[in-house]
């Protein structure tokens, strides 16, 4: 069963939750942009009774702490740092595997190329590491990076908007009645919050560190060849299929697969990612090494149990 915790980080309560037995493999699930931990209820106990589920909620998102722009920094440093002290100093952790959606990508590689002998693998899950990977859906970020005044903030302010909210959970699925409503409600409830806006505006501005660092974790990627999962929503409008199959540069056998939802693919089909991270997790909670064999598998998801996928396969 699923627990619910908070821990206090540097002074600050971060809430995560928490499943299956300490003495199974550990994987650690890090959300994305505008969600939390909650994003995960589903994906939790399908993967719980093999395998030791972590999934905290950074500062400024869902149940942690949400400090004003006055008391507190947010860049993707410092919610790094905090994720960092809750994995080896609260929880004490010393190998584990990650999830990275999103905003989980830049915090998890922070901490993955800080502690590469800790990483037993990577599943990623439309998380960029790569410039051709930031899709037309970033534009509006551009002139906002470039010189941030009122002018420029005014469209990213609409990330932050209802619709935006839903466009980012319904854009590019086959069936939006499989889209719970619950999720998008959650999300645009902490968005809404007093002091938020500053908060994710300031966050958004900060993400021009994370294309900084991408020389950083290719050079990881190259020299530690961590075992990579890649499940990507091949018509999420923010992350492209390019970022996607550009992890292969670096990690030739990572295993790939493409399918046919948006960005957030765990809503439609999280079914067929369980699956597939059980199995991945089954061969590869030991530490990094470079694996043998590598495939992509397009998938076309038009069925209302994804447990019953049709899979196209070409082995590469």
């Amino acid at each position: 069963m699923t627990s619910y915790h908070h821990a206090s980080v540097r002074g600050r309560n971060l809430f995560f939750r928490a499943a299956g037995s300490k003495d199974s493999p550990t994987i650690v699930l890090l959300h994305g942009f505008p969600s939390s931990s909650h994003m995960f209820r589903e994906l939790i106990p399908r993967l719980s009774d093999k395998f030791h589920v972590i999934a905290p909620d950074y500062l400024g998102f869902g149940y942690s702490d949400a400090p004003s722009v006055q008391e507190f920094e947010y860049t993707f440093d410092s919610l790094a740092v905090h994720v960092e002290d809750l994995l080896f100093k609260d929880l004490g952790l010393k190998q584990f595997s990650v999830y990275v959606q999103d905003y989980g990508a830049p915090i998890g590689y922070r901490i993955a190329s800080k502690h590469p002998d800790a990483i037993q693998s990577i599943v990623v899950q439309n998380g960029n590491a790569y410039e051709e990977g930031i899709g037309g859906a970033f534009d509006p970020m551009k002139p906002f990076w470039a010189n941030r005044n009122p002018e420029t903030e005014k469209p990213v302010r609409n990330l932050l908007t209802k619709d935006m909210t839903i466009f980012q959970y319904t854009h590019g699925v086959t069936n939006p009645d499989r889209i719970s409503p619950d999720s998008y409600t959650l999300d645009q409830f902490f968005l809404d919050r007093p002091g938020n806006t500053a908060i994710q505006l300031d966050l958004l501005y900060n993400y021009q560190s994370n294309l900084a660092l991408y020389g950083r974790w290719h050079q990881y990627f190259r020299n530690w060849q961590p075992k990579m999962l890649i499940l990507w929503g091949k018509n999420d409008p923010f992350f492209t299929v390019e970022g996607a199959e550009a992890y292969r540069r670096d990690i030739p056998n990572a295993e790939l697969h493409l399918i046919d939802s948006g960005h957030f693919a765990l809503e439609d089909f999280g079914g067929f990612i369980a699956e597939r991270i059980r199995k991945f997790l089954g061969q590869s909670a030991v530490p990094s090494g470079a694996i043998g064999g590598s495939h992509s598998v397009a998938v076309n998801g038009n069925l209302a149990d994804d447990n019953r996928l049709l899979l196209q396969e070409k082995q590469t």
